[in-house]
């Protein structure tokens, strides 16, 4: 164990949690090579297979008001645990659907895992890490969510590669060759298990256990992570904050809660609003657009993935040295700079050369770094421990909404408008971000949870 009250152990739970990311990835990408397989085994109408994609989205509104309520009255570690039994779940019911109809129930339960996962996984970490190591921790589930989706792209490669022999069983050709898209979803109860079973390891917050008065069970959890007089420091604080909340009975309609609530929620809405999303799914789209055939186009999306990882893993050591304002500001002018520059390609015609991937990766790798880890980082660190989760519930919920708002409007703008004009609006909500990150959002970088208060409430 380290000075910082780093222990092997709270790596290990940091991690362990942080795979929730992984799936949450894995479970959003897998879709995208399972879809047109699906669509063509059961004949779907444009209704039936937009309804077949978006009810994952569904599943995650749902997931977030469910974490919202059990998450404070079961606790966090039986939260979690539910968010991966979710996810397992779903792999089995996709992979062995007899009906649309059921793969919709199934994919719904995904959705609710992905949900449940995007809200209590970060919001555990933040409770658990060190004040000096939080974002680096934090940024760990982002770096997972990347993984996910990269380990969908190659699972599905490699499943339509496999698809391509022939096998000697008639179950084997059922469910390689036949209809492929089944062992697609099956592979995500492979990492799903793994999560339930390494959750085993992991204790409950200590934070909720003072919240609910089990004070000596917290003592000895902390006593676990921290050196002694940290965890004694540390165990002081949250019991002092936990008697000023009785006290004060906070709601999410307090002065205090405002501001940080108003940070949570733009944040959220703008991360989606600078078109990540749009340019991960619709990337093999945009580049076929641009005059790239459709192989190389499915290469660059592997390369814009590779990207996203690799950037991440610089967030990672970077959140807690160099502040997260910082991080948001050099990343949304990469953002911005990098997003008028593909608009200024399109609108010219100038897509067939090199520039326009240069610029797809300058603008992934900005929003890695950046937007992508930090936007979770302080959504989770912001509020305290008694509004905690309802506060981070509302905000993910404005996030989810925003990419619902992006997966919708999307390609009608990019059909009405060009992505000329596309690229530049998702270049002027970047701009208002970055204005905002400037003049509103608060550094937070080495402040405990506890300490959040006076950061917000008198501004040191």
């Amino acid at each position: 164990m380290n000075a910082s009250g780093t222990s092997f152990k709270t790596n290990y739970i940091c991690m362990a949690v942080a795979i929730g990311g992984l799936l949450f990835g894995f479970d959003t990408a897998v879709i995208s090579g399972a879809i047109n397989l699906i669509t063509a085994q059961f004949s779907l109408n444009v209704n039936m297979q937009g309804w077949l994609v978006s009810c994952g989205l569904l599943g995650c509104i749902l997931g977030v008001f469910a974490t919202g309520i059990l998450s404070d009255r079961v606790g966090r570690k039986k939260t979690i645990i539910l968010s991966g039994c979710m996810f397992l779940f779903s792999s089995i019911g996709c992979a062995f659907s007899s009906s649309i109809q059921l793969l919709i129930i199934a994919r719904l339960l995904g959705g609710i895992g992905v949900g449940m996962a995007s809200v209590i996984s970060p919001m555990y970490i933040a409770e658990f890490a060190p004040a000096d190591k939080r974002g680096r921790m934090i940024a760990w589930y982002q770096l997972a969510i990347t993984i996910g989706i990269l380990l969908a792209y190659f699972s599905n490669a490699l499943l339509l590669f496999v698809a391509k022999h022939h096998f000697n069983s008639s179950a084997a050709i059922w469910f390689f060759n036949t209809e492929t898209w089944r062992p697609m979803f099956l592979v995500m109860s492979a990492p799903s298990l793994v999560f339930v079973l390494m959750l085993a390891w992991v204790p409950e917050s200590p934070r909720w256990l003072v919240s609910i008065n089990k004070n000596e069970k917290a003592k000895k959890i902390l006593l676990t992570v921290r050196p002694q007089l940290l965890a004694e420091k540390e165990f002081e604080d949250i019991t002092s904050a936990a008697k000023k909340a009785e006290i004060k009975k906070s709601s999410l309609l307090d002065p205090s809660i405002r501001l940080p609530l108003v940070i949570g929620i733009v944040l959220a809405v703008l991360q989606q609003f600078c078109g990540i999303n749009a340019i991960i799914y619709y990337g093999p789209g945009i580049f076929e657009s641009a005059g790239i055939n459709s192989s190389n186009a499915l290469v660059f999306q592997v390369i814009i993935g590779a990207v996203n990882l690799l950037f991440t893993i610089v967030a990672i050591k970077w959140a807690d040295k160099y502040g997260r304002k910082l991080l948001l500001k050099v990343g949304l002018t990469g953002i911005v700079l990098s997003l008028a520059g593909c608009g200024f390609l399109f609108y010219t015609g100038n897509t067939q050369g090199i520039t326009l991937l240069i610029l797809m990766l300058l603008f992934i790798a900005c929003f890695a770094f950046s937007l992508g880890p930090i936007t979770w980082i302080i959504i989770n660190e912001m509020f305290p421990t008694e509004l905690r989760v309802k506060a981070v519930s509302v905000c993910v919920l404005a996030l989810w909404i925003a990419v619902w708002m992006v997966g919708q409007f999307f390609p009608w703008l990019l059909a009405k408008t060009g992505a000329a004009f596309t690229f530049w609006m998702f270049a002027f909500f970047s701009i208002i971000n970055f204005f905002f990150c400037w003049k509103v959002v608060k550094e937070t970088t080495g402040k405990t949870l506890e300490e959040m208060e006076q950061i917000f409430v008198t501004g040191h």
